[in-house]
């Protein structure tokens, strides 16, 4: 039986370990959910040297906090040489375009997310494939419990366009990328679009009223919410397709929405969403 070793079991994660769990393979994990502590260095070690794969989803450290730039690395770099990797990134590591198309070939390292991005260079540099992700949603994270517990928002900022893919097309396409060459790749469905539409299609499948248009200042965003608007940008899924095989069974929000309200139902907020202090992607 094959097995993946993952480091950090979060949500992401788990449905990627779901998936190839039904393939068959066997899977070790770190994390709050995990089987191993990720601190646990001789059983990791351990674990690291029957791993057939190893698959990372831990994020880099906060900058200026004296953290290593990427845990894992920091502690098992020596490990994972010449080991089939795998790397969650993220395309906050191309920065603002203008709303222009980006591709894997675009350089990295001028958005806010620096950290990041040095930590995906230094995974590509083992080898590795390094899935770029956009805004993730999936069942329980997406835009219906947002409307639910009234932290929904439309901003007011015509031209700004968002990437997003939903989790198990990601869970999918790390599967596909198994035997793939190193390097990265963008995991993002077919249609980039304005989070306007996001929560507009989302109020017509539960019969909610929008939330008012806002300006960014009277939504009350947090730091974090405020440089995600910040950044405009398309993100091609072209590479993925041509050297992955992979197709997003959901190529747009539509269809991702549309199959969780099929499998959930959760309260709607009775009336419009108040402006929350935070706006989560």
């Amino acid at each position: 039986m094959p097995r993946l070793f993952i480091f950090g079991l979060g949500y992401t994660a788990r449905f990627i370990a779901a998936r190839f769990e039904r393939r068959g393979w066997e899977v070790i994990s770190t994390g709050s959910e995990g089987t191993l502590s990720f601190g646990d260095e001789g059983s990791v070690r351990l674990a690291l040297a029957d791993a057939d794969h190893v698959l990372s989803s831990v994020p880099p450290g906060r900058e200026g906090r004296g953290e290593p730039l990427d845990p894992v690395l920091h502690l098992y770099a020596d490990a994972l040489k010449g080991r089939a990797l795998s790397y969650l990134s993220s395309t906050g590591v191309y920065g603002d375009t203008g709303g222009a198309w980006v591709d894997e070939s675009a350089p990295i390292g001028t958005g806010r997310r620096t950290a990041r991005s040095e930590a995906d260079a230094a995974w590509r540099a083992l080898g590795a494939r390094v899935y770029r992700l956009p805004g993730i949603y999936g069942p329980g994270r997406s835009i219906f419990e947002r409307l639910a517990e009234g932290r929904a928002h439309r901003i007011d900022l015509p031209g700004q366009v968002f990437s997003r893919v939903h989790v198990k097309d990601i869970a999918a396409g790390v599967l596909a990328g198994i035997a793939a060459p190193g390097g990265a790749y963008n995991l993002a469905d077919d249609l980039p679009c304005a989070q306007n539409r996001l929560v507009e299609e989302a109020c017509r499948l539960t019969g909610t009223p929008p939330p008012p248009l806002q300006s960014l200042e009277q939504a009350d965003l947090s730091p974090m919410a405020l440089a995600f608007y910040a950044e405009n940008r398309r993100v091609t899924n072209g590479k993925a397709k041509a050297v992955l095989g992979w197709r997003p069974r959901y190529p747009t929000y539509v269809e991702g929405l549309r199959a969780l309200r099929a499998t959930t139902s959760p309260t709607m907020a009775s009336t419009a969403p108040a402006p929350a202090s935070s706006d989560q992607r």
